[in-house]
């Protein structure tokens, strides 16, 4: 059995040595891929992925939203009144229990869907992973987000 190396504190804080750090750097500069295809659509990145939720299903509770989002409520209410007030959503209570809101796609919300249709395809040509490499990364990303 291969014994564990000692603890070292200074080898551990050194930012090479951080899991974290690429994640973290690497989401950066994936959110920052799609700013040049969102930004001329006035949307973020934040709205962006907040729409695929809605396009896949429409007339969501917030709840809902933060779960597939895994966002607080905190961070996605702003969100979703900045999206009402730009046209792309209306909040409703929910009639059987009026403590929960649900959102519903206005006709805006439900266009943006055709104008970013080709987003996918153009972000992809911009990360360079084999389908292969893509696979794995994905599976451990979601390993990490479940554990």
């Amino acid at each position: 059995m291969e014994e564990k190396p000692a603890y070292n504190p200074d080898e551990a804080l050194k930012l090479k040595n951080q899991l974290c750090f690429p994640l973290y750097a690497a989401s950066r500069k994936i959110v920052g891929a799609y700013t040049p295809y969102l930004k001329p659509l006035g949307i973020t990145y934040t709205q962006y992925i907040t729409f695929m939720v809605l396009w896949e299903q429409d007339d969501v509770p917030v709840g809902e939203i933060c779960a597939k989002l895994r966002l607080d409520n905190g961070t996605v209410t702003p969100l979703l009144k900045k999206m009402e007030d730009e046209g792309f959503i209306t909040r409703v209570r929910d009639a059987s229990d009026e403590r929960r809101v649900k959102i519903r796609l206005t006709d805006a919300g439900r266009a943006m869907k055709e104008k970013v249709k080709d987003v996918p395809k153009e972000i992809g040509g911009c990360i360079r992973l084999s389908p292969e490499d893509a696979r794995s990364l994905y599976r451990i990303l979601y390993q990490i987000l479940d554990s």
